[in-house]
């Protein structure tokens, strides 16, 4: 399972800081957490209200199309759906279906 991240300004997500971030999700949890890839992405996608939308991107992970995973309208930030679109069709690490 890929783990998506958000970068601040300036930082760059290099081995160094894919390594840092298995060893602590190692550490705080437990190994299991530690994710197959991690993926940056510009934004998380998110409800108007700041909730995370997991199952929408899941949906999409999973082949759908954006727009019948989530709506838009009900999103802060709609544009976030994109990148996730993007990874599902160009990844070849997981099957679909």
């Amino acid at each position: 399972m890929p783990l998506f991240i958000t970068l601040t300004e300036g930082a760059v997500l290099d081995d160094a800081l894919r390594r840092k971030i298995s060893d602590r999700l190692r550490t705080e949890y437990t190994p299991r957490h530690v994710p197959d890839k991690i993926i940056a992405v510009p934004a998380i996608p998110a409800t108007l209200t700041g909730k995370k939308m997991e199952v929408p991107v899941r949906r999409i992970l999973l082949g759908a199309r954006p727009d019948d995973a989530a709506n838009r309208n009900a999103m802060a930030n709609p544009q976030a759906l994109d990148a996730f679109s993007s990874y599902a069709s160009a990844q070849r690490d997981y099957r679909l279906g």
